[in-house]
């Protein structure tokens, strides 16, 4: 899909946020019991469009069919869809695990919800397909299985659970919930790690209480990484409280 400059450029001056050198305090966020506060960290000048994070995120997650088929996706939902943005520059937009998230507001029956480490996680065994959750997302990363998914042998044998949303039903609602099976292992999630392997590692998971985040090999300062990078959040004058936070490319958009 492919986002004009102008809307690129109106929208980055209109949303983006300098988070300073200190970002652990420009989050709103809650900590859990641990003091865990997790982000993303998505590098827009080390993104070169290979849409491998979404290869892994369908692979990893097993990804339904997206209704009228997705072309560029392999005919699934995008849970994390690539946008060229125009200019060589490309934007990977996962579900941006907001703080104060519209999706869990509207939920008539408490099938959005936070986990105790505070990601946005759909209990499939509560949602009623009301479809409320994908109106509310002003990033429209939500979606909803029309018809039965297709499902594999490996699928069927793995006990399901709303940290994994595995095996895929009709008639709910589905979204990236940031691989909370691989990160409660102290795993990165499968788009960070594809990311890494195809060597872009533009995508970057970690703890911002602790100032660090990780490409799945390498650990830096999370403030060294955003200082002097303009970084900011994508609708952030919604007071959604988005976790993701967005590097602008260094040479801007051309």
């Amino acid at each position: 899909m492919k986002v004009t400059r102008r809307r690129f450029i109106a929208g980055t001056a209109m949303t983006g946020i300098a988070l300073g050198l200190e970002p652990a305090r420009s989050f709103a966020q809650q900590t859990d019991e641990q003091g865990r506060m997790y982000v993303f960290v998505i590098d827009l000048d080390r993104c070169d469009g290979c849409r491998k994070c979404t290869e892994a995120c369908q692979t990893e997650m097993y990804v339904p069919p997206a209704w009228g088929g997705e072309l560029q996706y392999d005919g699934r939902q995008p849970w994390i869809q690539v946008f060229d943005v125009g200019g060589g520059v490309s934007m990977p937009i996962p579900c941006q695990n907001c703080q104060n998230a519209p999706c869990a507001k509207v939920c008539p029956v408490g099938a959005t919800y936070y986990s105790e480490d505070h990601i946005v996680l759909i209990d499939q065994n509560r949602c009623i397909g009301c479809r409320y959750c994908l109106a509310a997302c002003p990033y429209q990363r939500r979606f909803f299985n029309w018809s039965d998914p297709p499902m594999t042998e490996q699928e069927k044998e793995i006990p399901y659970s709303p940290d994994y949303n595995i095996p895929h039903r009709k008639g709910v609602a589905e979204k990236c919930i940031w691989c909370r099976h691989r990160t409660k292992m102290g795993m990165v999630p499968a788009c960070v790690e594809a990311c890494r392997k195809a060597g872009m590692s533009a995508l970057w998971f970690g703890d911002a209480s602790q100032d660090t985040v990780s490409d799945g090999e390498q650990t830096v300062s999370l403030s060294a990484l955003l200082k002097g990078r303009g970084a900011y959040h994508l609708k952030d004058e919604f007071g959604t409280l988005p976790s993701v936070i967005y590097l602008p490319p260094k040479g801007g958009v051309s």
